[in-house]
């Protein structure tokens, strides 16, 4: 990893306060950046030292941009609601672009596997063909497409792709929300196959990688893709692993996708969640050579330590 920067050097974290945005906020900060955490508003006072709490809103070019002058990079973390990404992704793209034109910072992305669409190989690389086959993926490849095209114009981005995210923080993602949400029961819940591998991250490491990689940004090209590898596992290696941290025998049952469908005809997120389920019957893992090659020092936290983190307030009874 990298030594701390000689100069401080300033970052801007659009959407501060959700999972990813934490993540970026605390791994600049432990590497010597000047933070300002952006949020629509804030309750609380952090006075951690190179931190600076801004309240502005996204949606608002002018202030995006007023937000992010002085700053070298801008990591947009904003990720709003599956039902609102047809509105709301193309927004906030022409935004962080016009932000990143008025500044000259370089933004940095987190990239899903959205755009592989369900044919996606085993193995995702830099180079894997694109063809998404949902709205959320083709919306994704709309928005690479824009910053990639936005390169001409002297924008600088760089995308960092990861699988489903693993933290501490209970925050209702797919992992603690649904697979881990009720193991001091004894019981998790899988949404796919045993035996289909899934590509996971670790979000303190997620965030470390895109510290590290904004830290050596004029090395790379003006529209540069990293894949982040994480953990690629089956449902038999997550939930023992689960079973090592949390110190006891699991139950696995599945999840009843026929019901998540039928309540999608009332319920748009959960029509947008059913949209997904291929993920979880599809074997993927992402290609972590390109990064490594980057990123040498780099040392991913061990699966047992993750595990021991992300499940250190359950305890199975």
């Amino acid at each position: 990893m990298p030594s701390k920067p000689s100069q401080k050097q300033r970052v801007i974290v659009l959407g501060a306060k959700g999972r990813l945005g934490r993540a970026a906020v605390d791994a600049f900060l432990d590497v010597g950046w000047s933070v300002s955490a952006l949020g629509r508003s804030w309750n609380r006072v952090d006075r951690r030292e190179n931190l600076e709490l801004v309240e502005g809103d996204a949606f608002k070019a002018d202030t995006l941009s007023r937000a992010a002058m002085g700053c070298d990079v801008i990591v947009n973390a904003l990720n709003p609601p599956y039902p609102r990404w047809a509105d709301d992704l193309p927004r906030f793209t022409t935004n962080v672009i016009a932000a990143a034109k008025a500044s000259g910072a370089t933004v940095v992305i987190p990239g899903n596997v959205y755009n592989f669409g369900e044919a996606m190989p085993a193995r995702l690389t830099e180079d894997s063909p694109q063809s998404p086959t949902t709205c959320k993926g083709r919306l994704r490849v709309e928005m690479e497409l824009a910053y990639a095209n936005a390169s001409a114009d002297g924008v600088r981005t760089i995308i960092v792709r990861a699988g489903d995210y693993i933290e501490r923080e209970k925050t209702g993602n797919w992992f603690d929300g649904t697979i881990a949400g009720k193991i001091e029961t004894g019981n998790v819940v899988y949404p796919g196959p045993m035996n289909a591998v899934h590509a996971w991250a670790y979000l303190p490491d997620l965030g470390r990688v895109m510290a590290a990689l904004a830290d050596r940004r004029g090395e790379f090209e003006d529209f540069e893709a990293f894949g982040f590898p994480g953990f690629a596992l089956t449902s038999t290696a997550l939930v023992a692993s689960m079973e090592e941290a949390s110190g006891g025998d699991l139950k696995v049952k599945g999840l009843p996708w026929p019901i998540i469908r039928l309540l999608g005809v009332f319920k748009p997120m959960m029509r947008e969640i059913a949209e997904m389920s291929y993920l979880w019957r599809t074997p993927h893992a992402i290609d972590g050579a390109k990064l490594a090659a980057a990123l040498p020092d780099f040392r991913p936290t061990p699966l047992k330590a993750v595990m021991a983190d992300a499940l250190s307030s359950s305890r199975p009874s």
